[in-house]
């Protein structure tokens, strides 16, 4: 039976993109919407995981479990689910430290 997921992404290749738009409507750039089956849902995000390169994307789709949802991530990102008692929680990670300058001796 179909059921709704929602996939964001960030900085993803364009043929990636124009694969998600295959089974899935693009209602802003990056966030993609549709009602699949769980099997279609699997091997689109199999596709994702494999093609995301440098960019990043996060999976919402339907789950038995209290919040009714589940989340999964792929690429770098700030943002990561922790599970904290049965609920998917986001934490956040450090933000990347810039360089430091140095200067030439």
């Amino acid at each position: 039976m179909p059921s709704m997921l929602v996939i964001a992404t960030t900085a993803v290749p364009d043929h990636l993109r124009g694969a998600l738009s295959r089974w899935t409507s693009e209602v802003v750039p990056g966030i993609f919407v549709g009602s699949v089956s769980a099997r279609v849902r699997d091997q689109l995000w199999q596709a994702v995981t494999e093609t995301v390169g440098d960019g990043a994307a996060v999976l919402v789709h339907p789950a038995p479990t209290e919040q009714g949802y589940a989340i999964r991530t792929a690429g770098t990102r700030r943002r990561v689910p922790a599970d904290f008692d049965g609920l998917t929680l986001i934490r956040m990670t450090a933000a990347p430290k810039a360089k430091e300058m140095q200067s030439p001796s």
